[in-house]
Parts: structure tokens; C-alpha cells; sequence
């Protein structure tokens, strides 16, 4: 596994001012009264390593500084966000990745919370990397999505770990796009009716997608304006006729994204690849994901106690 490239800049400046206070309820979550184990290490400084203990991408950094940041500890990185863990070409099969220096105390209140934040996030942008390098391989020219069925409270990580991993994070929420599902079609009475009514108060700068069974449902969607068409639950033939057939009958009339999704993952979405789609979506990349190893160890002498 590679280390892949992330656009100019950082994506930590992606995040919004609020997502600390996110890491203040973690921790809370996590010590929520006494500390008892700090009150047997105390508050000397020590040291400790970061390590990578499988190969996968990293993701996660600024989730892991700021847990550390309110513990009273600095961390130093050896590897970016992006970067890939290469076990085997690492001696005892670990890799390096950071140091955590502070209070002993400071270290040991944040190292699970951090380690748990990070090993999720790192294992999200390994799977979202590894279905991207997937489609391309199969001749995909299109975007990888994923989905909103993300962890309450925890969203922001891993759209983060998406990203980081090479894939669109799709809508964050309901405020981002408006999705007209079938429950949606189904509650107003037609598709025709839910875009309508979608465009009167979203406005112009938020888009509408409209998840539709058929072609002809495709059709009305299109013909309301939205903006976006999900084929939802084809078979993967069905997929390449429906697409092919949109966009030759939309061509010059009407401008719209073709999204395919429905319980797609890295070993079915073969069949599925078509550049006539312009999205494939997908809650593989992000739910029941392996996460990355990583651990972290206080540097200390080894103790030896002299006999008489």
C-alpha cells in the first residue's frame, strides 16, 4: 500500500470551530469522576511512542493532537495524514509514527481515547482508499461516495477518514442536499411533487436528489429538475442500459449527476462500473471497517535491583 496524495492544503483546516468541544465530551465520557490511575503515576514528564502495528492509511491527526492538547501534552508526527503504514518494511513489524511528551498523568487520561479516534479514522480512509484504487483499476473515472449511515456523534471523523482516503464524503447531513427518498415520494404523492417542493425552499445553491426504482421514475425526476438521480437497487446490467439510455435521452436538455447505489462493496461493484455514472455510493467504506493497530508505550529503563 502507497501513500496517497491529498489535495493542496491541509484537511484539518476543513473542520468547523465546534469540533473541539467534541473531544472535551469524549474525554468526559471516558474519565467522567475520580482518576485513579493517575493518582498512582502522577505528573513527571515522560515520553511515548506512537506506533503502527498494520498496514493501512493514517487518518486521524488533529483528533489525536487536540485529545492530547487537553491533557497537557505536545505530540510530534513522523508521517502526515494520507501517509501509508508499511509494517513489513519496518524492523519488529511496527512503525514509528509519533511521539507523546507531557505529564505521565496527561498521557495515560488521553491514550485510549486517542488511540480509538485515530485507529477508526485511519481504517475508514484505508478501506475508502482501497475501493478508490479498486474502481480505478477497473476503469472507473467517476467519484466514490460514501454515506450518511455514520456513528452519532462521531460523523465528523469519519467523513474526515473518507476523505483522507481518497473518496467524496457525500452529504453530511440533511442540510447539505436535499435527498428525496421513497419514503419522501411516497409521503407527498409523486416524485414531481417532492422536487417541486423541495426547489420552492431550498433555493438555488442546494441541490436535490431524488432516489428512483425505475427508469421511468429516472425520467420524471429529471423532467422535475433535479439535480442529482440515484439508481436505486439495480443489477449491475440494469445499471449500464438505464445510464446509457438517461443520458442519450437528457443529452442538451437538462444537466443531471447519475448516482448509483445499494448495497455495494469491493467485492460486487465490478459489475456496476459504468462512466456513464457519475457516482458510485456506499456505506462499505465507512461501516463495520477494520481498524488500523496502533499503540502507544512510555518510554523506561529497565529496572534492576541490586542484590547484596
Amino acid at each position: 500500500m502507497t501513500s496517497i496524495p491529498i489535495a493542496q492544503g491541509d484537511p484539518a483546516h476543513l473542520l468547523p470551530p465546534s469540533w473541539k468541544t467534541q473531544v472535551t465530551a469524549w474525554l468526559a465520557e471516558d474519565t467522567p469522576s475520580f482518576d485513579y490511575g493517575g493518582y498512582v503515576v502522577g505528573e513527571g514528564e515522560r515520553t511515548a511512542t506512537l506506533w503502527g502495528k498494520s498496514d493501512g492509511i493514517i487518518a486521524g491527526r488533529p483528533f489525536f493532537d487536540e485529545v492530547f492538547t487537553q491533557c497537557g501534552c505536545t505530540v510530534e508526527w513522523f508521517a502526515q495524514d494520507g501517509d501509508a503504514i508499511a509494517t513489513s518494511s519496518h524492523d519488529g513489524g511496527k512503525m514509528k509514527v509519533a511521539t507523546v511528551r507531557g505529564p505521565v498523568r496527561g498521557i495515560l487520561l488521553g491514550e485510549r481515547v486517542a488511540l480509538n479516534t485515530l485507529a477508526r479514522c485511519s481504517g475508514i480512509a484505508t478501506r475508502s482508499h482501497e475501493l478508490v484504487v479498486k474502481l480505478r483499476d477497473a476503469g472507473y473515472r467517476g467519484i466514490l461516495a460514501g454515506t450518511r449511515k455514520t456513528t452519532p456523534g462521531f460523523r465528523l471523523v469519519e467523513k474526515y477518514g473518507m476523505l483522507v482516503g481518497g473518496a467524496d464524503a457525500h452529504r453530511h447531513d440533511l442540510s447539505s442536499m436535499v435527498m428525496l427518498k421513497d419514503n419522501h415520494v411516497w409521503s407527498r404523492g409523486s416524485i414531481t411533487d417532492a422536487v417541486r417542493a423541495a426547489k420552492a425552499v431550498a433555493g438555488f445553491s442546494v441541490k436535490v436528489e431524488v432516489e428512483v426504482q425505475s427508469e421511468a421514475e429516472a425520467d420524471e425526476a429529471i423532467a422535475a429538475g433535479a439535480d442529482v438521480v440515484m439508481l436505486d437497487n439495480f443489477t449491475g446490467d440494469g445499471v449500464k442500459v438505464a445510464a446509457s439510455s438517461l443520458k442519450t435521452r437528457w443529452q442538451g436538455k437538462h444537466h443531471f449527476l447519475l448516482e448509483v447505489s445499494g448495497g455495494l462493496r469491493a467485492d460486487n461493484v465490478e459489475p456496476y462500473v459504468c462512466n456513464d455514472v457519475d457516482i458510485i455510493s456506499t456505506s462499505s467504506i465507512h461501516q463495520g471497517v477494520p481498524h488500523i493497530d496502533f499503540s502507544l508505550k512510555i518510554e523506561h529503563e529497565q529496572r534492576i535491583d541490586n542484590l547484596s
